[in-house]
């Protein structure tokens, strides 16, 4: 069982010294990766209900620092050689696919190889009017730029024709460094995400989900997988729960987990960040 990280990016996890000493630190303690997630815009009071807590509310007070995770990611890699990084999520609809493909393999080429693109649809309305892309038909778009951004990465010269994005004999450089292709994990809890992660992805990646129902997503999961012909075990599972102890860690992987993904916000100042992780690696990496 590989345990990763989710706490960059947001708040005191945003400041440059606590980056630098937390994902040194993670990759010295043996952390498998570090997850950054995104939101582009937050609003004060927004009317869309947040998917991933019982309240509908988002844990993140909307002034907070919230960096764009593929630079901060590229930060994270400059001061690490070993560690995975992973977007978790960046919402792929909101973003030009051409400009996320070269962005995510000039990721991966700066990272010798290190990086996993997690992508999901999104949830608020008001973050897709502010940057003026339909809320509506997110997912369809999202799965046809998956399909792009691919056919990007495996062909020097490139064409693609679809609903929403289409090019001619282009030529978008870097590739990915592992044979033009660039691990993509879908994440989201619904049906409709496992969906999608078995009908587009390399992994799916469920987030706030508590333990006892993480058997039951993943056998879902399997049989989205069978009805697109796929060997479920093609996929990477990383869940990150809301109740999660390190007790679990035997039954999560026969469940079929692959990673666990630890969610914290670390403190302020770069001691103390540095011994949070020692304090996460000692309670979750020794056990594990």
């Amino acid at each position: 069982m590989r345990i990763g990280l989710h706490a960059l990016g947001i708040g005191d996890g945003a400041r440059p010294e606590v980056i630098r000493t937390v994902a040194a630190a993670a990759e010295a303690h043996g952390f498998a990766r570090l997850w950054v997630g995104e939101h582009v815009v937050m609003v004060d009071e927004p009317a869309s209900r947040y998917p991933y807590s019982a309240e509908g509310t988002i844990p993140v007070p909307a002034a907070a620092d919230w960096l764009d995770p593929l630079l901060t990611l590229s930060f994270a890699a400059a001061v690490t050689s070993r560690i995975g990084l992973a977007t978790g999520v960046l919402l792929l609809p909101e973003h030009n696919p051409v400009v996320v493909a070269k962005q995510a393999a000039t990721l991966d080429v700066l990272s010798a190889g290190r990086a996993t693109l997690g992508v999901g649809i999104g949830w608020s309305a008001e973050e897709f009017a502010a940057l003026g892309v339909p809320f509506a038909g997110r997912g369809r778009r999202t799965a046809e730029y998956v399909a792009a951004m691919r056919t990007l990465w495996s062909h020097d010269v490139a064409s693609f024709d679809g609903e929403f994005v289409r090019f001619e004999a282009i030529r978008v450089n870097p590739k990915p460094v592992r044979g033009g292709r660039l691990p993509i994990v879908l994440g989201g809890n619904s049906d409709a995400a496992l969906g999608r992660a078995a009908a587009l992805g390399d992994g799916w990646y469920g987030f706030n989900l508590p333990a006892a129902a993480v058997a039951e997503h993943v056998r879902a999961l399997a049989g989205h997988c069978a009805s697109q012909g796929r060997d479920p075990g093609e996929l990477t599972v990383a869940v990150a729960l809301t109740d999660g102890t390190p007790e679990l860690l035997p039954a999560l992987a026969e469940a079929g987990v692959t990673e666990l993904v630890v969610v914290g916000a670390p403190p302020p100042t770069p001691d103390a960040a540095a011994h949070w992780v020692a304090g996460l690696a000692d309670r979750w990496i020794v056990p594990s």
